[in-house]
């Protein structure tokens, strides 16, 4: 069958009444699990909340995302957990921002033992898949943080502090750092801060690993994956290997309407599920424009079992975000600024997020699938930003004006062009 696809990926709604974390098959080299997070006193609702604002930061990214060329994939629970770490330690209108683009709930207690709960119940160590998810921060050796805050992200995000030395050996804490991404998404998230992304005046860096991998429950024969069109473009088109299902047995929750068809793919266990939206028509920029919760979860109300011939093409790709623009124009841009307020780390007004970086890796084939990411906060010493000189040479023709500095009226104005003359 010359059957041409255009494939989006979103929101995968699953796991815990719909929590929306792009996850993704079974691995030799399984990382350690992730420890326990003291989730005492968190409620459905709760959970509920924390799960809904980080399906909007999803969608409110991949609107941010659409209009750049070429593949997309991030996890936004990844970022979103990193943020939510920065943010116990955010102040005034920084804490304000943070909140206006991740949605988190202001309850403290709300959302602190919600994040608990949701990473106890994705790290769960008897099911058919693999998911770990890890947190930590790194803190300058010599630097003294407030205890409350440290006591926060190891007892509610379960995130260990280990102590490195940013000043005099950055490059020796950066791979450090590093390694340890690497190890928690079995090798797959390689040097999330690269070269130079930390410097003698970074303080903490925090950061969540997680890994998936995860068998179909209804998997593809590879004998029957053949080379086929991909149309990328009304004007161009390519050969991809497409996997397909076409069996009796081949019965997948299904539901479309006018505009986009969708299909849910399991995974072993019938807890994790790939979720994919293939617009009718090759219409991909209306289905992204229209994306919203309300949409996704009314598709997926919709579903019913039934009998879908499936092609689908194998791929593998990376992506990376240095995310500081991106979030800025979102709506949080005091952060990075000399105006931040980050007091509740360290109780001064003295430090910023320095850098935001994601990086995420995903693999799609007939066996299942396996996704890695990782999301890095680093933060550091205000003066690290210090404006750089201004410098004003006029040499070449100007305008100038001498006025009464108290009214701005102009007592004189003239033009040099030529200062021999």
């Amino acid at each position: 069958m010359n059957k041409k696809i255009i494939l989006v990926l979103v929101v995968v709604a699953i796991a815990l009444g719909g929590a929306g974390i792009f996850y993704f098959k079974n691995q030799e080299s399984t990382p350690e699990p992730a420890p326990i997070a003291n989730d005492k006193g968190a409620t459905p609702a709760g959970i509920n909340s924390v799960i809904n604002a980080n399906n909007q930061f999803a969608l409110d990214l991949y609107s941010q995302l659409k209009n750049s060329e070429g593949n997309i994939f991030f996890s936004p629970y990844s970022i979103s957990t990193a943020l939510a770490m920065t943010y116990e330690g955010a102040r005034g209108k920084t804490a304000d921002e943070i909140q206006s683009v991740f949605h988190f709930p202001t309850d403290g207690n709300l959302r602190k033992s919600s994040f608990a709960a949701i990473h106890n119940q994705l790290n769960k160590t008897d099911a058919k898949y693999k998911l770990n998810i890890v947190n930590a921060l790194w803190a300058q050796n010599d630097y003294k943080f407030l205890d409350d805050y440290l006591t926060t992200l190891q007892q509610y995000y379960a995130g260990k502090a280990t102590n490195v030395d940013f000043k005099n050996s950055t490059e020796e804490a950066r791979q450090t750092i590093n390694k340890w991404v690497e190890s928690k998404t079995n090798n797959k998230i390689k040097d999330l801060f690269p070269q130079g992304s930390l410097n003698d005046m970074t303080r903490l860096v925090l950061t969540n690993a997680i890994y998936f991998k995860g068998t179909w429950i209804k998997q593809f024969e590879k004998s029957q994956t053949k080379d086929e069109d991909f149309r990328v473009s009304s004007a161009d088109t390519i050969k991809v290997p497409m996997m397909r299902r076409t069996d009796k047995n081949a019965k997948f929750n299904y539901a479309e309407d006018d505009n986009t068809q969708i299909l849910e793919m399991p995974y072993e266990g019938d807890k994790l599920s790939m979720m994919v939206l293939l617009p009718k028509n090759d219409n991909l920029s209306s289905l992204e424009s229209s994306l919203s919760l309300e949409k996704i979860n009314g598709w997926r109300n919709k579903f019913r079992e039934q009998r879908v011939d499936v092609f689908m093409p194998k791929f593998t790709f990376d992506t990376k975000y240095f995310m500081n623009e991106t979030l800025a124009k979102m709506g949080m841009p005091t952060a990075f600024t000399y105006d931040a307020d980050l007091s509740g780390m360290d109780g001064t007004q003295n430090l910023f997020i320095q850098k935001v970086i994601h990086q995420a890796f995903v693999d799609v084939n007939e066996e299942g699938t396996e996704a890695a990411a990782g999301s890095g906060v680093s933060v550091g010493l205000l003066k690290s930003i210090a404006p750089q000189t201004t410098i004003f040479r006029a040499d070449h023709p100007f305008v100038f004006v001498i006025q009464d500095k108290d009214n701005g009226n102009i007592l004189f104005l003239g033009r040099v062009s030529n200062p021999k003359k």
